[in-house]
C-alpha cells in the first residue's frame, strides 16, 4: 500500500486521505461509509489512523449532529482534494492517454438559483464529464456559505447578500428586483412599471430567508415605504403560490412561467424605483486551490448564465 512520509512525519495512506475527504463532505461516518461501500468500523479506524498520523484531531464529534471539521481538518481537506485529483490523473498520464475528469464535486446552491440554470448546467457537465460524480447541497444563503467555508462544498452559487468574507467570488449575472402580483391584480392589468409606494397598503408576502429578508428590508427603506407584512414564507415557490391568492412580493429571479403550484397565475412587474439588484455569484473559499473538476464546472456556469442566456425571460 502506498504511504506518504517525510522527515519527522508519521505514515499515512492515500486511501486514508480519500476516506477522510468523503467523511468531510458527507458530514457523517454513516453517509460516508455508504458512499464508499465499506463498513463504518473500517472507516472510523482509517480516520483515527489519519488523525494519529497528523497528530491533531480532524473532526469534532457533535452528538446527534454528525461531524464537523476542525481548523486542521479544513486545512487538510483544502490541500488533499487537488492532491487526490493529481493522483487520479497519473495512470492516464503514464499511458499517454487523454485525461478524463473523474472524482466527486460537491456544489452548494442557494435555492432560488437552483431551479433555473442549474439543471441545464449539470446536464451539460455530466454529458462532457461522465466520470465526475456531482452532489448538491441546496439551501438558504447562509447554509451555502457555511458549507463553502467548512469545506463541505468546493464550489457554490449564491447571491451577493450578507457577509461573504473568506470567499472568492465572481459575478455571473445581476438580477434587478421586481414586484410579483396575481394575474388579476389591477396593476397587472395596467401593464406598466410600478413604484413600491403604490403597494404600501397591500399585504406583503415576504421571502423570509437569512440575508434575503435584510436585503428586502433595505429596498423598502430606500423607497421610503413601510410594508404591511401578512406572511413570512421560506419557500420561493410557496411565496408565488401565496401571491396568486392576493398580496404581492418582491423577488429578483423572473421565472419564464406564470403558473403556481396551487393553480394560480402571477405576473412580474418592473419597478420604477431606483433600487439595487443582487449579483449571482460563483464562489469558493479564497484560500483553496480549485480542482480541475471545479474549474470545468465554473467554465460551464459562465457559458450558461448572464444576459444573453436570459433574454427569453421578460416582464409581462
Amino acid at each position: 500500500m502506498m504511504t506518504a512520509q517525510g522527515p519527522g512525519s508519521r505514515n499515512f495512506t492515500l486511501s486514508q486521505l480519500r476516506y477522510f475527504s468523503v467523511v468531510a463532505q458527507e458530514g457523517s461516518m454513516t453517509g460516508a461509509a455508504g458512499r464508499l461501500r465499506i463498513t463504518q468500523s473500517a472507516l472510523s479506524s482509517a480516520v483515527a489512523q489519519l488523525e494519529a498520523a497528523m497528530g491533531v484531531p480532524l473532526f469534532r464529534r457533535l452528538p446527534r449532529r454528525g461531524l464537523s471539521l476542525t481548523d486542521p481538518g479544513r486545512r487538510l481537506l483544502r490541500e488533499s482534494l487537488p492532491l487526490l485529483e493529481e493522483v487520479d490523473r497519473l495512470p492516464a498520464l503514464v499511458r499517454g492517454e487523454e485525461e478524463a475528469l473523474t472524482g466527486r464535486l460537491v456544489v452548494g446552491v442557494y435555492e432560488p438559483i437552483a431551479s433555473v440554470h442549474l439543471p441545464d448546467i449539470l446536464h451539460e457537465f455530466e454529458a462532457r464529464y461522465p466520470g465526475v460524480d456531482v452532489s448538491l447541497v441546496e439551501g438558504d444563503q447562509e447554509t451555502v456559505r457555511q458549507a463553502l467555508l467548512s469545506g463541505t462544498c468546493e464550489m457554490g452559487l449564491l447571491y451577493s447578500m450578507g457577509v461573504l468574507a473568506g470567499l472568492e467570488t465572481e459575478v455571473l449575472e445581476t438580477l434587478p428586483p421586481h414586484v410579483l402580483v396575481a394575474a388579476g391584480h389591477p396593476l397587472a392589468r395596467r401593464g406598466t412599471p410600478v413604484r413600491l409606494a403604490e403597494l404600501a397598503d397591500e399585504p406583503l408576502i415576504l421571502l423570509d430567508l437569512p440575508h434575503t429578508r435584510e436585503y428586502l428590508a433595505g429596498l423598502f427603506d430606500a423607497a421610503g415605504v413601510a410594508p404591511q407584512v401578512r406572511h413570512w414564507v421560506k419557500g420561493y415557490d410557496t411565496v408565488r403560490s401565496f401571491v396568486a391568492r392576493g398580496g404581492y412580493t418582491i423577488l429578483n429571479r423572473v421565472l419564464p412561467h406564470r403558473g403556481t403550484h396551487n393553480g394560480g397565475q402571477v405576473v412580474a412587474l418592473e419597478l420604477r424605483d431606483d433600487l439595487p439588484g443582487v449579483d449571482v455569484l460563483l464562489a469558493r473559499r479564497d484560500d483553496t486551490r480549485p480542482t480541475r473538476r471545479a474549474q470545468a464546472f465554473a467554465g460551464l456556469c459562465r457559458d450558461q448564465t448572464g444576459p444573453s442566456v436570459a433574454e427569453h425571460v421578460s416582464f409581462m
